[in-house]
């Protein structure tokens, strides 16, 4: 027993033992008493030219290649098997038969002949078929039909001999009829191609002549055209033109009006820049020229107290001068004391001199210190000024870039956080109020059931009695909302005393300041 495996273009034919006829397969095992045939289903070329005559006894020669070869796509019904082609399903219950079986008892039969090898058999009964079968459709044909309708030509023969090779399990695989020639002594496809070289020669001309007045018009009607479209071109690029230029004299009229609006809002800020400088220098200005006139005044008051000083010296000096006079002429016993005097007066007189030396001084260091600190101002304030000049054109160009000062103010206050600060301000101003609120009212004008009739024997007294009755929850109020506590008016107690009156029906005394029913 040995298992055997078929090349890719070959087959296994096994016959023997188990087996009715032959089994075709690509692999199997082999048995003892058991035979296996390798045969190749690669297709084969059978070239060659054929001698016909036609239904008009014109004969020629038909050169043809078929390329024929085991058809291993039809699979038949093979001793007991499942059919394994589509052509033996139930929808066509007709069975040919497996071809490769039918081709492989074929190969089988032309090596029983050993005189011709199996190659030169099958293409015998190959060539057979085709010069049979081609003969026959050619003489039911006429010379016009085989020209006029090739196609059909071709099918009938690949039809009829397809039909009969189908009884070898060979298939066409391709048919290629080539073109017809002459046979031996015979001139007719000559002929014909000289006639047709004649006539095609002479309808050469026409189609050149023809060619050469059609080039000519044509021509001429290209190069109308030519100049017409031309035309209409420079017209439409004259046209474009002009409106590319009417558009860009408005766009340069635009880019104008708004360099106009542009330079015009640049000097209203640098004039607006330039006033508030000038604004902050008359200020600066102002500041030094307040601090010098305080120099001055200083220098004035330094100025008036040298000179008081000098004048109290000056009557000190006459003073002393009347005194020795009459210490001259006092007696001798008071010279001592009178020493002692003098020298008690000189020396508040050096401590005087000496404290005013040093107030001088001290007036002359705290005027030149004023002085520097105001030079070092008046710096610091153009320092100042600059930096805010600096700041302006700053300013200036962020109200550009925010679309004028009110987004510029709109920026600002965003970035100091003032809505936000307005904001807790609002909310600081009204968190912890809890405000009270009181409403009364009194007698009878307040619309209560129990007033009086107009004209009645205390209706005087209605007026004088609310404005009592009103003070007690008027103080009441007051104290509740501000915490004072006010004195305990007399009236108030009246007020009381009133209504019990009233309600006893007895007459009000108008002694100690109370009032009297008939006043």
């Amino acid at each position: 027993m040995r298992y055997v495996i078929s090349s890719p273009d070959e087959y296994l034919a096994i016959t023997g033992r188990g087996i009715d006829k032959v089994k075709i397969t690509k692999k199997s095992f082999i048995w003892p008493f058991q035979r296996c045939q390798r045969f190749s289903i690669q297709p084969f070329d059978y070239s060659m030219s054929l001698q016909a005559m036609t239904r008009e006894k014109l004969q020629f020669l038909l050169p043809v290649v078929f390329t024929v070869g085991p058809d291993v796509n039809q699979r038949g019904k093979v001793a007991g098997q499942a059919p394994q082609d589509a052509d033996a399903t139930e929808d066509n219950p007709e069975d040919h038969g497996d071809a490769l079986m039918k081709y492989a008892m074929l190969l089988a039969d032309a090596n029983d002949k050993k005189n011709v090898g199996r190659t030169q058999h099958i293409e015998n009964i190959v060539k057979g078929i085709i010069e049979g079968e081609t003969r026959v459709i050619v003489s039911s044909m006429t010379m016009e039909e085989i020209f006029t309708e090739r196609e059909q030509f071709k099918k009938k023969i690949f039809a009829n001999i397809q039909e009969e090779l189908n009884q070898f399990g060979l298939k066409i695989y391709n048919a290629n009829v080539k073109e017809l020639r002459d046979a031996p002594q015979s001139n007719y496809f000559e002929s014909l191609s000289r006639k047709a070289h004649e006539g095609a020669i002479n309808q050469a001309r026409i189609d050149v002549a023809e060619a050469q007045r059609k080039g000519n018009v044509g021509e001429a009607q290209r190069v109308g055209e030519q100049n017409r479209e031309i035309a209409k071109i420079n017209m439409e690029t004259a046209v474009a033109k002009t409106e590319r230029d009417s558009e860009r004299s408005k766009a340069e009229a635009q880019l104008s009006t708004r360099k106009v609006h542009f330079n015009r809002e640049v000097e209203i800020s640098k004039i607006e820049a330039e006033r508030a400088v000038e604004s902050r220098n008359a200020e600066l200005q102002k500041d030094v020229e307040v601090k010098r006139a305080m120099t001055e005044l200083e220098r004035l008051r330094a100025s008036d107290v040298v000179k008081a000083t000098i004048i109290r010296e000056s009557k000190q000096q006459a003073a002393d001068a009347a005194q020795y006079e009459e210490k001259a002429r006092a007696n001798a016993g008071f010279f001592r004391e009178q020493k002692a005097a003098d020298a008690a007066a000189y020396k508040v007189q050096v401590q005087a001199e000496a404290a005013l030396l040093a107030a001088t001084k001290d007036a002359e260091a705290k005027l030149i210190r004023q002085q520097k600190e105001a030079e070092g101002e008046l710096v610091i304030q153009q320092k100042k000024a600059a930096g805010l000049s600096a700041m302006a054109g700053a300013y200036t160009d962020l109200s550009q870039a925010f679309g004028g000062p009110a987004g510029l103010v709109q920026y600002m206050m965003i970035e100091k956080g003032v809505y936000t600060s307005l904001a807790k301000a609002n909310a600081d101003a009204v968190r912890g109020l809890n405000p009270k609120m009181t409403i009364w009212n009194t007698g009878a004008q307040a619309g209560s059931e129990g007033g009086r009739a107009e004209g009645s024997s205390q209706g005087g007294m209605d007026s004088i009695r609310n404005m009592y009755q009103m003070l007690p929850p008027l103080m009441s109020t007051i104290n509740e909302q501000t915490g004072i506590v006010l004195p305990e008016w007399q009236f108030g107690k009246l007020a009381g005393e009133i209504s019990e009156r009233e309600v006893s029906g007895k007459p009000i005394n108008t002694t100690k300041g109370k009032v009297n029913g008939n006043h």
